[in-house]
């Protein structure tokens, strides 16, 4: 009976401490099943380094037309968005009153050149005489002449002293009339130089009453209507020539050195997806910009393209360095969210998640920084918003 008690109490102190083991075990945590995920090789390649800038597009002449002349508007011949040729005539502002001021001019300049007697088309030549002139030189020399003889006649005594002293003083007079038509004459001649200006200025204004294209383009804003009473330097319209376009863009201040005259620049729009223009660059700032401390260049392209106008952001690929590696990973490998842009690379068993910036797409191939990922490493390409950082993997696929 004794031993019987003391077996019993054995076999319900073992159960006890099975009992105990199995409630142990319960509550410890249950070890993760690896993940399985696809994963792609990194690969280097060689290609160029460059860096996107944003660019924007502009018309290569943009001009407002204002009037230079007071007056009503007789007509506009142009409207918005239409093509003009240059030389074209764009607005005409009412020409009667120029044209009656350069009546009056011309008719004031033909009296002035009659009182010199030059006839109106005999040119610019200085005239050496006129009418006044001739008539005081004549009278001058009739004076010297009688003078002189009174000079031999007062010797002998066949005149007097003071018919002598009278000659000599309308010598004099005669002599100074002599040369105050000289005076006159260029005085006239002045006058006349005043007169052709006014005549030329009354043209000009006249010229100006029909406002002209300087350059081929099209019509962007149109700012009055026929009728219109408008003040001199008052904008008209506005023209835009938009062929060649101007490509300007900022390089910042760590890539400017690759920025010459000469670039060969490739540019992206939203407004043709998928298509790559070409523009070479013409222009550069001789100085950095002091607020953002970049470069300012200009670039040119020739190639007309009706998607492409002026005001447009573009995306441009600056070129920096030729041939050199560069590790990629495959598109599909790229998780964006919440702003950032991750890569699980697989290292012994575990992933790795590494955070980049966006770096430039080689067709299905994104550039990544090589001290982050190395060339053949495994990327995770399936799955990607389910992983997390150190969690244990199993590779189902690879290629």
């Amino acid at each position: 009976m004794k031993y019987a008690l003391c077996a019993l109490l054995l076999g319900l102190a073992a159960c006890s401490k099975q009992a105990d083991k199995d409630a142990v075990e319960a509550a410890a945590p249950r070890k993760a099943e690896p993940v399985e995920v696809q994963v792609k090789e990194a690969e280097v390649r060689i290609t160029d380094r460059s860096i996107p800038v944003t660019g924007s597009l502009l018309a290569d002449e943009t001009v407002t037309m204002v009037s230079e002349v007071q007056g009503r508007i007789t007509a506009v011949h142009y409207d918005f968005g239409q093509m003009v040729r240059k030389g074209s005539v764009l607005v005409e502002i009412d020409k009667t009153e120029y044209q009656l001021q350069l009546d009056r001019s011309k008719a004031a300049l033909a009296q002035a050149l009659a009182r010199l007697g030059v006839e109106p088309g005999a040119g610019n030549q200085t005239p050496t005489t006129t009418p006044a002139m001739r008539q005081a030189k004549a009278q001058w020399e009739d004076a010297k002449f009688k003078f002189e003889s009174a000079a031999k006649l007062v010797k002998s005594g066949d005149i007097s002293q003071e018919r002598y002293t009278e000659l000599e003083k309308a010598l004099h007079a005669r002599e100074a009339a002599y040369e105050a038509a000289k005076d006159e004459m260029r005085t006239l001649w002045a006058n006349v130089d005043a007169l052709k200006a006014d005549v030329a200025l009354m043209e000009k204004k006249l010229r100006d009453t029909m406002i002209r294209a300087p350059f081929d383009g099209a019509v962007s804003d149109r700012k009055v209507s026929p009728g219109q009473y408008v003040k001199d330097n008052v904008a008209l319209l506005t023209l835009v020539k938009a062929n060649p376009m101007r490509l300007r863009l900022e390089a910042p201040e760590t890539a400017a050195g690759a920025v010459r005259i000469g670039t060969a620049l490739e540019f992206t729009t939203d407004a043709a997806p998928g298509e790559k223009f070409s523009a070479t660059v013409r222009e550069l700032n001789p100085a950095l910009s002091e607020q953002s401390r970049t470069l300012i260049a200009e670039a040119r392209f020739t190639s007309p393209d009706s998607r492409l106008r002026p005001g447009m952001f573009v995306q441009v690929r600056l070129l920096l360095e030729r041939g050199i590696q560069a590790v990629v990973v495959p598109k599909e490998a790229v998780y964006a969210v919440a702003g950032l842009t991750k890569v699980f690379v697989v290292r012994n068993g575990k992933l790795v998640e590494c955070r980049i910036a966006p770096g430039e797409m080689m067709e299905d191939w994104m550039q990544v920084p090589p001290e982050l990922i190395r060339g053949g490493e495994p990327v995770v390409v399936s799955d990607l918003g389910q992983l997390i950082d150190g969690q244990q993997v199993r590779v189902k696929g690879r290629s």
